[in-house]
């Protein structure tokens, strides 16, 4: 009798689940996340994709300019010049796509890295690189964008550039705070002790416990990075040799009241990819912060 004890109290312990599967699972039971999901899912196969299956030209003249939807020429429609809408919206998602996620990408390297070094070690470390980033947090970032795409001409390149060095500063704050936060626990003071090098500690160590909130700020970043780039393509400094819905925004502005379909469906496809890349953002920030998964 008292050796099945053991084995019956061992029986009556809950499971616990690893942290990675409870956010999966608690991600995956949020319907606004899943409707984001295959919003984006959908953005992202055609924008991919649809150039490989629909071979053409965006800037190819294919009918009458300013010719309304649903005609045989053009489905949705032509802009002034009398470039298909619908080619150029398929061809327009790939770059603008890919500005948005570069973009983000580099604005939380610069963002991590910063915050990173800053909450690790303080001090005067810390009250330098704080500065900076106040800096760079005060200065109109769209302004700044344009002057940096204005001086170094407007390309892809420039444009990802630009936007990438504006938008990091909220980044590197949470990163600091992330840090500041966790760098005084026993398990990294037990780091230290053992002789851990601060290389060894801040990327291996504070990082992968601080990195819950900082998915969800890359996430939030891309929706940013396309809303800037549609910004800076609406005023004119956007790649003109490459189609982005800024651009097909900002080159038919003039024209919006006697061709509006030519504003409106890139105005809609930003629209709908921001807020799928938005209510993505929100189901993980619900699946990985403890307390609200608990609430």
């Amino acid at each position: 009798m008292s050796a099945a004890l053991p084995t019956t109290a061992a029986a009556k312990l809950p499971r616990v689940e690893h942290p990675t599967v409870e956010a999966l699972r608690m991600f995956l039971r949020n319907p606004s996340a899943i409707a984001g999901m295959v919003i984006l899912g959908i953005v992202l196969v055609t924008a991919i994709f649809g150039p490989l299956v629909y071979v053409a030209d965006p800037f190819e003249i294919r009918a009458a300019p300013m010719t309304p939807p649903f005609s045989e020429e053009a489905w949705l429609g032509a802009d002034y010049l009398g470039r298909d809408v619908l080619t150029t919206l398929v061809y327009g998602g790939r770059a603008t796509l890919l500005v948005g996620a570069v973009a983000a990408l580099l604005s939380v390297i610069i963002g991590i890295t910063i915050g990173a070094i800053a909450g690790y070690y303080g001090g005067r470390v810390d009250a330098l690189l704080m500065r900076v980033t106040e800096f760079f947090q005060v200065l109109p970032a769209l302004l700044f964008a344009m002057v940096v795409v204005t001086l170094f001409s407007p390309t892809l390149v420039t444009v990802t550039i630009a936007i990438g060095i504006v938008i990091w500063p909220g980044t590197a704050r949470l990163t600091r705070a992330e840090f500041m936060k966790v760098r005084g626990l026993e398990f990294v003071r037990a780091e230290s002790a053992i002789g851990a090098g601060d290389a060894r500690i801040i990327w291996k160590v504070i990082l992968p416990n601080a990195f819950p909130p900082l998915v969800v700020s890359a996430t939030l970043a891309v929706g940013s990075a396309i809303l800037f780039e549609a910004g800076l393509s609406f005023l004119g400094l956007g790649d003109p040799n490459q189609m982005s819905w800024g651009l097909m925004i900002g080159s038919s502005r003039q024209y919006v009241l006697t061709s509006w379909w030519a504003v409106t469906f890139p105005g809609a496809a930003i629209f709908v990819t921001v807020l799928a890349v938005s209510l993505i953002g929100d189901g993980l920030n619900d699946a990985l912060n403890p307390k609200l998964r608990e609430r």
